[in-house]
């Protein structure tokens, strides 16, 4: 990576403009990638388009879509022109999106056709103008779905653009999460906060032009924002999309024709993987789920496991990241045992995102990392003598606050700057962190002993059957929320008919019971769960397919 004169996305792209301009850059699976000096050509249209449409540096414009290579043109449109991009998760709910728009003061939203639907009537004081991030058309206001196929092309020829001069504390982005305890905040990042963090990650996992990237987490949040483009941009790497949700129909052809050095992913995909196509192979019968039992055997066909896995996923990945949460000690086990190479990251959106994280050849089991390079961590001990504390960070990667929240802002930072996480951790004399779990999940039992759920959680997870759970409190007590693989469940029951649904219900009613005792006998006194209660749809999650916990209480 040449050194840039200054950590501005800008001059990140007239950088690999300039090193890389007939490398493959973006392109959707199955496609011809446009190469880098494309994308700058594209950008450039784009700018123009911006310019047309009334926007000035400084002005916010929303982008709302699934993950496209349009979308990263529009991204870097938007910064190389000084204007602000505020990127909508496109999971979010009609009235969250209008929310969004309307609390960010943004002028123009570039939307795509498919989630056109979501904000056909959306007006507010600012907003004068849509654009169709498909074909990027400007949409009149009384479009309809229909009207959208007939767009005609702005004409830009006659516009010259001078050129933009941003500053490295010019802000980029306003990122609102959907979070896991509610009302979404609306996260300003500059330019130095996200492209030092990306320069910062390249010191955990070297990237290079000839990696590439099947993407499959959104873009509207910022570790795919950083990580999965922002990161490969820099590095002159290549980054596929999706036209589907990833789905193992849709995934696993994708993996076998792109064959991606790099992936990033949530625990909850490579958990989803493990229970419901690699355990279910290790317990389908009593033999093998009694030879199953015993390590040195585990450990075997674990490694047999892993290395059908590591050919599913395309046989080139080198680095295999999962972040958003933590992931379960069993599946990070077996990770372990068979050779995959996952690594493991940290980090919140308001650090632009990682604070600490470790490349495959460094990784502990259940430990996040090391300290990344120019990040500053420390511990404030919750009790005198104690090594576990919240994790407070310093660093240029850290966000310039709450839009419009300054009170907000004040009480997530302390009187000498250090941001405090809200994560409960620990760091040993290698400077690796470990994390124990959320503050604001910890639960006081009822002698003043601290309880944390996530780790209750994982015993559940443990149990057969269980893909997630939630525990909280309820009157002084401690119940737990189970899903079920219902799956497998039904595998069972297929063969019978009339009595089907009667023997499911005494199963789930059996396994309850039987959740209860196996997580009680492993837990202190305090930490045992009083009651179960049966999970039928899957949890409701955040981007990172974290549970929104605040829905279960």
């Amino acid at each position: 990576m040449t050194k840039l004169p200054k950590k501005t996305i800008q001059k990140l792209l007239e950088n690999s403009f300039n090193l890389y301009p007939e490398r493959n850059a973006l392109a959707f699976v199955g496609e011809k990638p446009i190469t880098y000096s494309q994308l700058r050509n594209e950008i450039e249209k784009v700018k123009m388009l911006l310019h047309k449409s009334g926007i000035k540096k400084g002005d916010k414009v929303g982008l709302l879509s699934t993950n496209m290579p349009n979308w990263g043109i529009a991204f870097f449109a938007i910064a190389n022109f000084g204007a602000i991009a505020v990127p909508v998760l496109p999971d979010f709910h009609d009235n969250e999106i209008k929310n969004i728009i309307i609390h960010s003061e943004a002028k123009l939203l570039i939307v795509s056709e498919k989630l056109f639907p979501k904000v056909k009537s959306l007006e507010t004081e600012l907003l004068k103008t849509k654009v169709l991030l498909d074909n990027f058309r400007i949409i009149p206001k009384e479009a309809t779905a229909e009207d959208l196929k007939n767009l005609k092309e702005l004409s830009v020829a006659d516009i010259e653009l001078e050129n933009v001069d941003i500053e490295e504390d010019d802000l980029l982005s306003i990122l609102y999460t959907s979070g896991t305890t509610g009302k979404s905040k609306g996260v300003m990042l500059s330019h130095k906060n996200i492209v030092s963090n990306a320069q910062n990650i390249i010191t955990v996992q070297y990237i290079d032009k000839e990696d590439s990237f099947v993407s499959i987490l959104p873009l509207a949040h910022t570790y795919e924002n950083t990580l999965g483009l922002i990161l490969p941009i820099m590095q002159g790497a290549s980054v596929y999309y999706l036209k589907k949700p990833p789905t193992a129909n849709v995934l696993l052809p994708a993996l076998e024709e792109i064959r991606p050095t790099f992936m990033l992913s949530v625990p909850l995909v490579i958990e989803k993987i493990f229970k419901k196509k690699i355990l279910t192979t290790f317990t389908k019968n009593i033999a093998i789920k009694t030879l199953y039992s015993f390590p040195p055997i585990r450990k075997i066909l674990h490694k047999i496991a892993g290395k059908k896995l590591y050919e599913t996923f395309g046989g080139r990945l080198k680095f295999f990241g999962i972040g958003g949460a933590k992931v379960d000690k069993t599946v990070e086990r077996f990770l372990r045992e068979a050779k995959f190479p996952y690594a493991i990251g940290y980090g919140l959106t308001e650090t632009a995102p990682m604070l600490a994280g470790s490349n495959p050849q460094q990784t502990k089991l259940q430990g996040v990392g090391p300290v990344m390079q120019g990040i500053e961590i420390k511990i404030e001990p919750q009790e005198k003598g104690s090594k576990l504390g919240e994790v407070l960070a310093k660093g240029e990667n850290i966000m310039r606050g709450y839009f419009k929240e300054p009170e907000l802002t004040k009480n997530v930072f302390t009187k000498d700057g250090w941001f405090k996480t809200g994560d409960l951790g620990y760091l040993t004399k290698e400077n690796f962190l470990y994390l124990k779990g959320r503050i604001k999940n910890m639960i006081v039992g009822p002698s003043g002993e601290n309880i944390y759920p996530e780790e209750i959680e994982s015993v559940i997870n443990n149990f057969n059957f269980v893909l997630e759970s939630v525990v909280v409190e309820k009157k002084g007590k401690l119940v737990a929320h189970i899903h079920f693989n219902y799956e497998e469940l039904e595998k069972q029951f297929k063969e019978m008919k009339e009595d089907a649904m009667k023997q499911m219900e005494e199963k789930i009613n059996n396994l309850k019971q039987e959740v209860q005792l196996y997580v009680n006998s492993r837990v202190n006194n305090f930490s045992r769960v009083y009651a179960i209660v049966e999970q039928r749809t899957p949890f409701e999650k955040t981007a990172t397919q974290k549970i929104k916990r605040y829905l279960y209480h």
